[in-house]
């Protein structure tokens, strides 16, 4: 993150800025730092799943294999992030 202090250090003219700027830049910050993690996750899942002797290429099977790998685990990815995401939209609304 080599902007991380240039994104707070303008401000408004005063050299402040107002909370919600500062959220929502901390939100796309979080956002970032987890799909870099999920990629991460699922490249180190599916190369030891699928890569058997790493070489200077991949063969076909191996190319299928990492190709399935990363759909169902983006799949799955997607189904558990739904749920959570209407989970906590429920207990929200019960509060």
């Amino acid at each position: 993150m080599d902007g991380f202090g240039s994104d707070f250090s303008s401000g408004a003219g005063s050299g402040k800025m107002d909370t919600g700027t500062i959220m929502e830049q901390v939100k796309v910050q979080i956002a970032v730092a987890n799909a870099q993690e999920l990629l991460q996750r699922m490249t180190d899942k599916c190369f030891k799943k699928c890569i058997g002797k790493p070489g200077g290429t991949l063969d076909n099977s191996e190319q299928k294999c990492i190709a399935m790998c990363m759909d169902r685990y983006m799949d799955a990815w997607n189904t558990v992030s739904r749920t959570y995401n209407s989970r906590l939209q429920k207990e929200r609304a019960r509060m």
